[in-house]
């Protein structure tokens, strides 16, 4: 008995829930508040403002406070404590979120901080400020244990429980490994690959992954697991990228930029290593000379020509050796690049299927956070506008019978990990359908398989 399987593409376009205006500046960060429809904002007019969603469906403020100094970046919520970049301030928020009373402050920086990161498993509280230096405090005594001093201003921190290593990323392009103690740390590694300032960094520390943009308009995937420097390019933005999140349940990182583009990459991928541009003095193709090789260009009596290089195979090519382009997403490249006639003959169509999606925030982002629970991903932009969208999705398979007219419908919905199987008899030359669920979860998912059930039948 044959069957076929028909793969319906995955879909997950942000679904845009509500937005937050009515601010007199721009919006440098906000959060999200777990379990609760509330959003903590904090703008570049100092103001920190507690937003809840009310019966009307509108956000309303139920805190606002406002800082002495310029607010920039406040970093998590855990156990009520809000914390802040102004020297580090910490707040506790009450359990109604209608009051903010301050906790501690933390003497860190001579500078203005840049970014604070919560550990909750070491009670740590670790931040980067303009005065180029990495603290960390004792969030329960508040007390100093170490500090490191670093080339640049830092713009991008990740932390690894496990192993107690920070990855510390700043505006030379650089990114450092240090391993922390309780009150010192060591330099473990460095690495560069970008062109430009690392805008953002993001940690998986199940895959041991990590992911850092940059205003190069590049992001870079270094295997750290593997310990075998490998290092991959993900090419899908048109400006800076100014935030990285990481899907973990589906394995997909989420990007957004100046250009307001938000780009979800599929990671469940295996991805190929762009190949170092290789140097030569003619093209590698039709031998013709480039234009410095002033003796090959005499002797064979040529104009030179100019140096281009194949993204594929990295070869140094004249243009005419070069006039075809080509996506590459294994080696993410999402949008067209420059190949060699070679190459670009090559390449398969299902080597050119892509591994991204690309979808229009419609404001250019400053900040971006998702929340993995509710799959809700939070922006704010230079529109001076908090936009919280939906970006939990299902994953639907077909597999049709040709013999008995059997359709089963496997829904996998990914963001609460629940699979919900669908057995559905078509009756040829008939419009109706027998539907038995064999296995549900709730109203709401029977109603998603049902309309699923309309949109593959």
């Amino acid at each position: 008995m044959a069957a076929e399987i028909h793969p319906r593409p995955q879909t997950r376009k942000p679904v845009l829930l509500s937005k937050i205006e009515g601010f007199q500046d721009v919006v440098n960060t906000a959060v999200i508040i777990p379990k609760e429809d509330g959003v903590i904002s904090v703008s570049q007019d100092r103001t920190i403002r507690v937003w809840l969603k009310r019966d009307s469906g509108q956000y309303w403020p139920s805190v606002y406070h406002t800082m002495p100094g310029e607010s920039s970046v406040p970093v998590q919520l855990s156990e009520s404590n809000i914390y802040l970049n102004i020297m580090g301030h910490e707040f506790v928020l009450s359990e109604d979120y209608n009051q903010m009373t301050p906790a501690r402050t933390y003497q860190a920086h001579q500078g203005g901080v840049t970014v604070v990161l919560f550990v909750l498993e070491m009670e740590w509280v670790l931040s980067t400020g303009q005065d180029k230096s990495f603290t960390w405090h004792c969030s329960e005594s508040g007390q100093q244990l170490g500090t490191y001093q670093t080339t640049a201003w830092v713009s991008g921190l990740q932390f690894d429980v496990e192993t107690r290593h920070a990855f510390v990323g700043d505006h030379s392009g650089q990114v450092t490994i240090l391993k922390l103690e309780q009150d010192n740390c060591s330099l473990v590694t460095t690495f560069k690959g970008h062109t430009g300032n690392v805008t953002a960094l993001c940690w998986d520390p199940v895959q041991r992954v990590l992911f850092s943009g940059s205003s190069d308009h590049s992001i870079i995937m270094w295997d750290i697991g593997g310990r075998k420097g490998t290092a991959f390019e993900l090419q899908g933005h048109n400006d800076k990228v100014q935030g990285l999140c990481y899907a973990s349940h589906t394995r997909q990182l989420i990007s957004c930029g100046s250009d307001g583009g938000i780009v979800i990459w599929s990671m469940d991928v295996t991805r190929q290593e762009t190949p170092e541009w290789l140097d030569s003095d003619s093209c590698q193709k039709c031998e013709q000379p480039f234009f410095w090789n002033f003796k090959q260009m005499w002797d064979s009596k040529k104009i030179g020509l100019r140096q281009h290089h194949c993204r594929k195979c990295g070869q140094a090519v004249c243009g005419k050796c070069s006039s075809k382009r080509s996506t590459i997403p294994l080696m993410g490249f999402e949008f067209e690049v420059r190949v060699c006639d070679s190459c670009h003959d090559s390449i398969t169509d299902e080597e050119r299927a892509p591994t991204a999606t690309f979808h229009d925030s419609k404001h250019s982002i400053i900040h971006m956070q998702y929340e993995p629970t509710r799959g809700w991903l939070l922006t704010s932009g230079t529109d001076k506008i908090i936009k919280v969208s939906n970006c939990s999705h299902s994953n639907v398979r077909v597999l049709f019978d040709k013999e008995l007219k059997l359709v089963l419908i496997s829904v996998v919905c990914l963001h609460l990990h629940v699979h919900l199987y669908v057995f559905v008899h078509v009756h040829v030359g008939y419009g109706n359908k027998c539907v038995n669920i064999v296995q549900s979860k709730s109203a709401y998912f029977r109603l998603f398989i049902l309309t699923t059930l309309k949109q593959c039948c």
